[in-house]
Parts: structure tokens; sequence; C-alpha cells
């Protein structure tokens, strides 16, 4: 059976995520994960408390930490190797990781680097980002050009589902857009409670930090064809560090990879981490595709078995 994979990005955590991780996977989610990071991975998701889980330099390693034990325990249940696996902005490192195409140290380290860089950058100025609700890609590009022509610095930072449009930008472009939503033929502008203009020029130094994080990290080519966010195709080896770096800066164009894979042949997708934003997208992308979450252990059985059945 075809099915792929889906990790989620920052935004997904919660104080309590992965109680049944820790005691599943002591080993990866141990001493091993806290010398790489610096702090006690188990005391920071367990009991945060929730302002310092939220910090982009905490939230996303331990996204990443959770999503990928869930997946490592999804994987020994169902004894399949699926055929394709995207994750949202920080979550394309899970998938890279699951297809093995980079080591779990190693990942966890670069990560770790790209969460500060990314926090660093988000200090610099005031920024951040917004939803655009009823909006199509060229409604928000026409709004990014109408912004631009008064100096503004509005960007396209997310095409995450049909409908699920964000903008990153300065302070003031992100008060411009909620305030004249209506005429710009938006239904409504939601800002997003992120620390910065992720995905966006804004982030320009966190880049050429994560280039420097990334430099000696070995490739190899993944196990199963993971798609880029910023490319919306299948990466190769050759330009991971590339891409990865471009990432940071550049839109993620989820629905772009969700509507390949199914071109591709993909009828299921499965979310496999905290929450289920990647599953949620991926059922308004692909409606007709079948969508299961794994956000438990018991999950994990559930689903393993359920897909077991469909082969």
């Amino acid at each position: 059976m075809s099915f792929a994979v889906l990790f989620p990005g920052q935004g997904s955590q919660f104080v309590g995520m992965g109680e049944d991780l820790f005691e599943e996977r002591t080993d990866l989610l141990g001493g091993r994960s806290d010398e790489i990071l610096g702090w006690s991975l188990r005391d920071m998701c367990l009991q945060g408390p929730e302002e310092e889980l939220t910090r982009t330099e905490h939230a996303q390693p331990a996204l990443f930490a959770l999503s990928y034990a869930m997946w490592d325990v999804f994987c020994r249940q169902i004894g399949q190797t699926p055929s394709a696996g995207a994750g949202h902005s920080l979550g394309e490192y899970t998938a890279l990781c699951a297809s093995e195409a980079i080591d779990y140290d190693s990942a966890l380290s670069v990560v770790a680097a790209r969460g500060k860089a990314m926090a660093e950058a988000a200090d610099r100025e005031d920024s951040g980002m917004a939803a655009l609700i009823g909006a199509d890609l060229d409604t928000a590009e026409e709004i990014v050009a109408t912004r631009a022509s008064s100096g503004g610095r509005l960007q396209v930072a997310n095409v995450n589902a049909p409908g699920q449009i964000v903008l990153a930008g300065g302070g003031d472009d992100i008060e411009w857009l909620s305030e004249n939503a209506s005429d710009l033929g938006v239904r409504r502008v939601i800002p997003l409670k992120v620390a910065g203009a992720f995905h966006s020029s804004f982030m320009d130094s966190a880049a050429s930090e994560l280039q420097k994080a990334l430099t000696g990290v070995t490739f190899v080519e993944p196990g199963f064809d993971v798609w880029s966010n910023t490319t919306a195709r299948p990466h190769s080896v050759d330009d991971l560090p590339t891409l990865l770096v471009r990432q940071v800066i550049s839109p993620v164009r989820f629905s772009d990879a969700l509507r390949g894979m199914s071109r591709a042949g993909v009828k299921t997708f499965v979310h496999v981490g905290p929450g289920d934003v990647t599953a949620g997208m991926a059922r308004r992308t692909v409606p007709d595709a079948e969508v299961s979450v794994v956000s438990t252990v018991a999950k994990a059985g559930e689903v393993a078995t359920a897909l077991g059945t469909m082969t």
C-alpha cells in the first residue's frame, strides 16, 4: 500500500506532550538528547513552563525529537516503508531523519542550531506572521505587491492548503494587513503567535548561521521520497544542504508537495507527532485521500493495524 508520512512544525508544541514516548524511548529521548541540547528535553516537554517551551530555540528541537521518536515507534509497528514523506517547516528535518538521509544526533544538533538562529533573527527587529482566511495564492501575491508599492515588506511565507495562506512581514506590515483586510478581499486576517517573520527575508541572518551548522554534516540518499518545502519536489542528496538553507527564507509550499505526492500515487497520509496540523492540511488539499493521525504510542498501534488491513 502506498502511504506518506507527514511531520509537524513549530506551533504544535504543548506542555505535557510525549509523556508516553519518554517512557517508551528513554534511550532516544533521555541523556543522549539532553547532552546535544544542553537542557532537559523531558523537563521542557512535560513541565514547561509554556512560555519556555514555546520559545523557538526550545520548540523546534523538542518537536523534532518527539516526532522522530513517534515515527520510530510507528515504523516498528507497521513494518513497512512509506513511499513518500514531508514535514512542515522544521518537520522537514524529521522526514529526512525518518528516511535515514541524516542520523538522529546530527539532525537534532542542526535543528537546535536552526531554532537558536531563527530566534536571534526574530529578535533583531519587530516582525511577525498572519494567516489569510478566505484568500487564494493570487490574492495573497496581490496583497504583497500592493504593500510593496508603499514600501512595505510583506512576503508569502506558507502555502499550507486551499484557503490557508500565511504572510510574513514587519510589525507595521502585519498591522496594516489586519486593518485593511476587507478592502484587500480577505475575509479575515489572524495574526499568529510566533516570534518573528519566519520563511522570509527577515531570516537572512538565520540562513547564514544554518549554513555554518550544516557544514560537515553527512547526508545520504533518502530511503523514500522526501518532498521539499522549497521546491515541492522530492529531494536528492546533492541538493539537501542548499535547499535546507533556502527553506528558512523561502515560502513553505506544503500544499504543492501534498498534491505532488497525490499525483505520484499516494492515497493515504499519516501525520506522525504532536497535534494533527498536517493531517488537516492533507484533508483540505487532497480531499479524497485517507488521512490518519499518530500522536500517541497507542495510536501508533491502532493506525499500523488499520493500514495493515488495507494492504
